[in-house]
């Protein structure tokens, strides 16, 4: 028969600047508290979501401090990676379930291998049909974001060359470049096509641009993303949404700077995927506090949070998908749920001091162990 667990799940509230979500809402909470697991959450978690401390307590949390939260948990439920602050909670049997990243993030890296904590990513969890199911609910919103964060870019007030991206009688459309048909380009697409604008995406898969072409009764121009297309593109385009995700193993660009020269001058990227070392080499990582920069006249936005500005959207979205997961974990253990779900498996990137993600282990050209050999 299989064990089943009590867990003390814990909540912390988010320490990276302009994040304003929470792991869960108390709606989830009260489904965890009422599969037999107790939740901890700290003071304030989820005011940025529009959630108070009094709407935990009713779904039966209690409140605690940061330290509180850290030690007295088995499981650390969150948003966003952790912070050097709080390097110091993590323990070999602590486990932290939330989007790690850490292919970008070396010292929490170190912290998790030096502690032997258990880490377990977000983004690398796949489902049956090789999707990623609990990166897909923030892409969507991500793609949208990026989209009416062009709209605020392009002002005159903001720095931008003061192109209403819209549809004006009168005057031509704007010309909106989308990379990516998946999630985040769909989301992207949906809110420019919206809008009036003359909308062009680029993939490399010639069955989802189908899907997009039918899912917009042909409004908008389908290409394949080769060289020939995708200098085309740049060459018109007044924004530049970029929403793939490109290869952690790769060093190369799909974008590189030199290809900047293509585009008009005062032209916007918006970079929703903003991986470290992505498809787009001039776009590093931005804040909601200091968004954008230019490159050889180009503007860049490049806020590797873009959900948390619609947080209370997001905090529901998040929570309904990754609450399964983490009720399984909490009800089985971190062996158990990982041997039975190798979806859920690949999520895993630190365990018992050893690195269990290959491709972190090329970034940051460290030795990994692969998962399936633990247990």
């Amino acid at each position: 028969m299989t064990q089943e667990y009590f867990m003390i799940i814990g909540i912390p509230k988010e320490i990276k600047p302009f994040e304003y979500r929470v792991a869960v809402t108390p709606e989830g909470v009260a489904e965890i508290i009422q599969n037999g697991h107790k939740v901890l959450i700290e003071k304030n978690a989820g005011i940025g979501s529009g959630f108070s401390d009094a709407n935990y307590l009713s779904a039966g949390a209690e409140i605690k401090t940061q330290s509180e939260i850290y030690n007295d948990s088995n499981i650390i439920y969150k948003v966003k990676e952790l912070f050097p602050k709080e390097f110091s909670y993590l323990r070999d049997d602590l486990i932290v379930f939330t989007y790690l990243h850490s292919n970008a993030h070396p010292e929490m890296t170190d912290a998790f291998l030096n502690s032997g904590a258990t880490g377990i990513a977000y983004e690398d969890i796949e489902d049956e049909s090789g999707q990623f199911p609990l990166l897909k609910p923030m892409s969507e919103i991500a793609g949208k974001g990026g989209y009416i964060a062009a709209l605020q870019f392009m002002q005159s007030c903001h720095g931008g060359k003061g192109l209403l991206l819209s549809n004006v009688v009168g005057l031509s459309k704007p010309e909106i470049v989308i990379i990516g048909a998946g999630v985040a380009g769909l989301g992207a697409t949906e809110l420019a096509v919206g809008f009036g604008n003359h909308v062009t995406i680029l993939d490399i898969d010639i069955v989802k641009l189908e899907t997009v072409k039918n899912l917009f009764d042909g409004k908008i121009e389908c290409l394949m993303n080769n060289k020939i297309n995708l200098e085309k593109s740049l060459g018109k385009a007044d924004v530049l949404i970029n929403c793939i995700l490109w290869p952690k193993s790769r060093t190369d660009h799909l974008i590189d700077r030199q290809m900047l020269s293509l585009m008009k001058p005062g032209s916007l990227i918006v970079d929703v995927a903003c991986d470290e070392g992505g498809a787009i080499e001039t776009c590093k990582a931005t804040t909601h506090q200091d968004p954008v920069y230019e490159v050889d006249g180009i503007i860049h936005y490049c806020v590797d949070n873009i959900p948390s500005t619609f947080a209370r959207t997001s905090t529901y979205y998040l929570s309904q998908s990754t609450l399964p997961y983490l009720l399984k974990l909490a009800k089985n253990g971190v062996e158990e749920a990982l041997k039975s779900d190798n979806g859920f498996r690949k999520g895993l990137s630190f365990y018992k001091g050893k690195l269990t993600l290959e491709e972190t282990a090329l970034k940051q050209n460290r030795e990994y162990v692969d998962s399936s050999n633990l247990f």
